[in-house]
Order: C-alpha cells, then structure tokens, then sequence
C-alpha cells in the first residue's frame, strides 16, 4: 500500500464549492512549531502532492508569523488553476508580537488581516477563508457579516470556521453558507463526533481534520523518541513524558493492525478516519502535515483505504484512554 497510487477521489467543497481532493496538505509545520524547518526540503512535497491528486493547501496568517502564506506564494502563483489555497485569520501574532495569543474577530480586523494575506500570498482571492478562533466578545452578526462583505467584494470565494461549536457552526451558516469547519478529529481525538459532524452532515459542510496523525504520534512509537528541543509539542500535556509513554502503548495498538496488513500506523490512523466519516455521513478532506515526499505518498494512498469492522472495533476504545489534552 506505498506504491504510487494517483487515483484520489474527490470531495465537493461546501455545497456550491469546487470538487477537490479528498485529502490536503497541511502546511504549518514547514514553518514553525515542530522544529527546525529546511525552506527547500519543504517545497519538494508540494508539486508532488499536486501530481497525487491534492488539490487544497492548508497555512494561516500566523503560521511563521506569516512567513508560511508566502513560503506558498511562488507555488500558488505557479499552479493557480490548480490549487485550492486555505488560510485563516484570528489570531494576533505578529513579528512585533510573537507571544500575543489574543483572538481577534472584529470587523476591522478582518478586513485588515485578509488584506495581509492576499499581499503574502500573492493572489487576487483567497479560495477559502478561515476564522481560526471565535472570540465571543464579538457577534458572529459582525464578524460573519463582515467575511460575506469579502465575499461580494471578491477578495475570498468560500467561507470556513475552525474549533467552532455545532450552534456557532449552525448560527454563522445561517448568516452565509459555511463550506468547511476545521478541527480536530482523529483515533485520538474525537470531540467533534458528538455534535459538530451531525451539524455539518446535515448542513452539506465539509469536515476538514487538522492533526488527523495527533502531531505525529499515530505515525508509531518510533516518534516517541523523534522530538527535537525545539518543538513545540514539548509543551503540549498529551505529549508529556509520562503521557507519552502511556499514549504510545495504545499505539501499539495501531501498529498491530498495520502489521497484519502490511502498511503503516499512519495509513491506519487515516484510513480510520475515512472509515469513520463514510460511517457518520460526512464529507470529509483531512489535513495531514510532512515535509518529506516519502510521507506524503504513504498519507494519499491512505485515502484509498477502507478498515474493515473488527479493525474498527479494535480501535474504538483508544480515544478514552489517551492521556492528557490534545493541546
């Protein structure tokens, strides 16, 4: 199952947006967070996903402080037919400020970071357009209204929310179509299966998985020991020492079955959430994350992968005894 296998279907994006690949390509960690990056040996997976059938390339505004939207921009501009470009806004990191977590949605703010983007990026519309956070302090009237006004100016084409309730995902459709809602959603991470994916079933939103590989730790135990001192995930509770010694004996679990059919944990781990999202009548286009061609091939050929139900029935029960947050 790591032959080069092209033949990704396609997921419509929203109910009026373009028919895209079934899986993306997260880009955020070519830039920052999961330690030292190499600008060259990030581009080298990116014309290959085109070539495997990925269409839609996930960054952010704040991802690198804005150095990943225009580490993509020469991609973009050269396969503009081609690709589908994702970026968000909310967050307020700047190069002046690194540190300002704050989330902004006012509609001021908007206007001013899609602006940002657009310049980065090098492109006359963004495709699709995330807010990455809701901050309650501002009514999804104002801060929705104000992403449809980008919309009819023609600056984005569709809209996204990301880390969203169903009701705020609910609310914010009826001000204008949503076409994607982005969290988190993995054999580790299954929050959203409660009431965001019946929403956006229901509503024809496409599902749009970030970590869909838990920040690497579905790839096999070999991660455990594979972090640098610079990565971020350092801090994060799930991959604590003493969390991550128990997190890696359910992916033990996950090795097993890739064992006896022969592919990888991380062909698993999509596949299950393939499995899953055809299970709950979703549209779904995962986001796994790689700086290498070679992991690139073995995530687009998980696409194609369908679990059987003792496989799936194996793997229930890990999400309720992973250890610690996801962040």
């Amino acid at each position: 199952m790591t032959s080069e296998d092209t033949s990704m279907h396609q997921v419509q994006l929203g109910q009026v947006g373009p028919m895209i690949g079934a899986q993306g390509l997260g880009c955020m960690g070519m830039s920052e967070f999961y330690g030292a990056t190499d600008e060259a040996e990030s581009r080298l997976p990116l014309e290959s996903a085109l070539e495997l059938g990925i269409s839609m390339f996930d960054t952010a505004d704040m991802y690198g402080l804005g150095a990943n939207e225009e580490f993509l921009a020469p991609f973009v501009s050269a396969n503009r037919e081609r690709v589908t470009i994702a970026t968000k806004f909310g967050y307020r990191r700047t190069p002046e400020r690194p540190d300002d977590w704050s989330i902004d949605n006012s509609p001021d703010y908007i206007r001013a970071a899609a602006d940002r983007s657009l310049r980065r990026l090098g492109v006359d519309v963004i495709d699709l357009y995330y807010m990455h956070r809701r901050s309650d302090r501002v009514p999804l009237d104002d801060s929705i209204g104000v992403m449809a006004e980008l919309v009819k100016a023609g600056k984005v084409k569709w809209l996204g929310l990301s880390a969203v309730s169903a009701s705020e995902l609910r609310a914010a459709n009826a001000i204008h179509p949503i076409a994607a809602v982005q969290s988190e959603w993995s054999i580790f991470t299954r929050d959203i299966e409660r009431d965001v994916v019946p929403a956006a079933a229901e509503l024809g939103v496409t599902v749009v998985p970030y970590s869909p590989l838990g920040r690497g730790m579905l790839t096999g135990r070999s991660f455990a020991t594979s972090l640098a001192d610079t990565d971020a995930r350092q801090d994060f509770p799930r991959f604590s020492a003493e969390n991550r010694a128990a997190n890696m004996l359910l992916v033990a679990k996950i090795e097993e079955i890739a064992l006896a059919r022969g592919v990888s944990a991380a062909q698993i781990a999509l596949a299950w959430l393939y499995t899953q999202s055809r299970k709950l009548k979703v549209k779904t286009v995962p986001i796994p994350g790689t700086r290498k061609r070679i992991r690139l091939l073995e995530n687009v050929v998980a696409a194609s992968m369908m679990l059987t139900a003792p496989e799936m029935e194996a793997l229930e029960p890990l999400a309720s005894a992973v250890r610690g947050i996801a962040v």
